[in-house]
This record gives structure tokens, sequence and C-alpha cells, in this order.
């Protein structure tokens, strides 16, 4: 079941089309992350669904009720929409208590004990009630921002780059606890991040924004191992492209045949993720093997160089353990494990 469509949407500034003709639909107690290089329409996107902008045309609509059709528009406070910033935006002069509990009915006769549940809920100690915010860490200060959020009981909530400030291990933690809120409040949510790695392990869903369009949207294993183009494989993450000859269903290329999805035929260009290739030593003498030129240590995973001999081709970047490490100078073989993704065919 859908409970959030954004159909056709368009939105200029000026000369400066921030979205051309977006449309997108979110599926009721998913988690969704909009990712884009920035001045994509990431920001304009989540604008658009809180209410703060209004479309040029186009549809927002919410759970079968109709948010903005065009410059028509519900107002953002009406939606029912939470909304949890990048800064946490908490009131500086009130306590924890005051913030979680702002906005909720005065005099009513159950806030202490929502507050408590609230706070509960996002997993912060109840001797925290009587803090400033000051008195918080980033991390803290997140949690009480979308307690806050919670506490309005929205039908959707919206993430704006809200863990970019924060360490990269707090960083990770603090994700992974607002995806196991969500989950067990059962809230839809949409993410808006630049870092790739976040979008890919906190959704089930990623859109990515190019230029205002929506480019390709659809789970992250889909995204990661098949993106639409060559921009979309660079900006999820690393990817080592080849030239290729396909047919059958295995490519041609320089690190030998290679098996790929779909059935294309002809010349191409192929993407393989550097995990999907292992570096064995091998001082013999097989059909496509290759030298290692650089090795960058990196802890758990590392980077190998490698020339391929006899290939005009620029050094192949390997992600590998840092488990028999090969050195520079080494000779190895490359083998792969899965099947290359067919980028384009001419």
């Amino acid at each position: 079941m859908t409970l959030l469509s954004i159909q056709s949407a368009s939105k200029r500034y000026g000369p400066v089309t921030a979205l051309d003709n977006v449309s997108l639909d979110v599926p009721a107690g998913s988690r969704t992350a909009v990712v884009g290089p920035s001045g994509s329409g990431k920001t304009t996107l989540l604008r658009l669904i809180a209410g703060f902008e209004r479309p040029d045309q186009g549809k927002v609509c919410l759970d079968g009720e109709v948010l903005a059709n065009g410059p028509s528009a519900v107002p953002a406070h009406k939606r029912g929409i939470g909304i949890v910033s990048q800064d946490g935006a908490l009131f500086p002069h009130l306590s924890v208590s005051d913030n979680i509990g702002f906005g909720f009915e005065r005099g009513a006769a159950d806030r202490d004990k929502r507050i408590l549940e609230l706070l509960d809920m996002v997993e912060l100690d109840r001797n925290m009630l009587t803090r400033r915010p000051h008195q918080l860490s980033g991390g803290q200060q997140q949690r009480v921002a979308l307690a806050r959020a919670l506490g309005r009981k929205p039908r959707l909530m919206l993430l704006d780059e809200p863990f970019s400030a924060l360490d990269t291990g707090l960083r990770e933690n603090m994700r992974k606890a607002v995806a196991r809120v969500l989950q067990a409040a059962g809230i839809t949510t949409i993410l808006v991040t630049h870092d790739q790695g976040e979008a890919l392990s906190f959704a089930d869903q990623v859109a990515v924004l190019r230029d205002g369009k929506l480019v390709q949207a659809g789970s992250p294993q889909k995204l990661y191992l098949q993106p639409r183009d060559r921009e979309t494989a660079l900006f999820l993450g690393d990817a080592v492209m080849l030239p290729a000859i396909v047919r059958n269903g295995f490519a041609d290329c320089a690190l030998g045949k290679v098996a790929v999805d779909g059935d294309h035929q002809g010349k191409a260009e192929i993407m393989l993720r550097p995990e999907q290739i292992r570096v064995v030593p091998d001082d013999s003498q097989p059909a496509y093997h290759g030298r290692v030129v650089e090795v960058e240590f990196g802890g758990a995973t590392c980077t190998v160089a490698v020339s391929l001999e006899g290939v005009a081709l620029p050094p192949i970047l390997i992600k590998t353990s840092s488990v028999a490490l090969p050195e520079t100078g080494d000779r190895v073989r490359l083998d792969i494990a899965g099947k290359a993704h067919v980028l384009s065919v001419r």
C-alpha cells in the first residue's frame, strides 16, 4: 500500500529548475532514502512534502489526501508530518521534558506519562528530563528531537540529514537506533542524505536525484548492483568500468570471460563492484593477469591497485581483506564473483 505519492512534481526558482517532473511512491511503513549530489533537488523535494514549498505543477498525496495540487496546498502544520533536521532545532531555554512535550495540548492530563513513554522509546535515561540541550551530546540531542517529532503522532517522518553532524561511530549507532525506533512505531520515513552508505544501509527504497530529475528508484541492492547509468554507479560507490563484447550471457573483457546480467549483445561497457574481484597470487602465465602496483592498508578493508599486463587501461582498484595482503610487485590473477552489470550497449 502506498502512503505517499508524488506525481509529476516540478519546482522552479527563477531560471533554475530545482525539480523536473519527479514522480515517486513511498510504501506505508517503509524507509525511503533520497540521495544525490549538491543541487540535485533533495531538499526541495523534502520541502514540498513538508509543505514549506509549493510545487509549480504536480501533486503530493498522503494516505489518499491531496496535500498539494500545483500551487494549491494544505499548510505545513495541518499535514501531520514530523521533521527532524540536521541540528535537531531544540529550544535551548527549555528542558528535555519541555522540548519533548512542546506542542502537546495545554493541560493534558497524560502529558507527563506521554513524555516518559517517548523518552523510553528513543532509549534515553529518565534522569535527563531536567537537562537543557547544551548539557546533552549530539546523539542525545537528536534522540530528543526525534521524541518531540514522534509526540505529534505523525503519519510520515522526514529526516533531513539528521546524522551529518555526528562523529562516524556515533553516526552509525544513531542511524541504527533511529531505524529501530521508527520501525517499532510503524512510521513511514523519508531520509534525505548525501551519504550513499547511510542511504543503502538505512532504507528499503533508495531514490537517486540528479539535476532535479529522478534518475532511479528501487531497493538498495538493485541500485547498487544494477544502476541505470555510469553516473549513478559511481555516485553509489566505487566501481570498475570495462569495455567489453557481450554475447550469450558473457562479456569478453580485460579480465577474461565474465558472466553478465540481462540478454545484451554487442559492444558494451560493463561494471563490477571492487568487492566482486578477488586478488589471487599467481606466478604462472594465465591468459589474463596483472601486477600489483600499489597497496593501501586500511585495516579490515584494504585497497590494491592492479595493472593488467598487455592492456591499455588504468590500474584496477580492488577492495580486499587485510589477511594475506599481496605486496607491491606481486604477480596476481583476478577472480570474479557474481555477474557484471551491463551499463550500456553501443
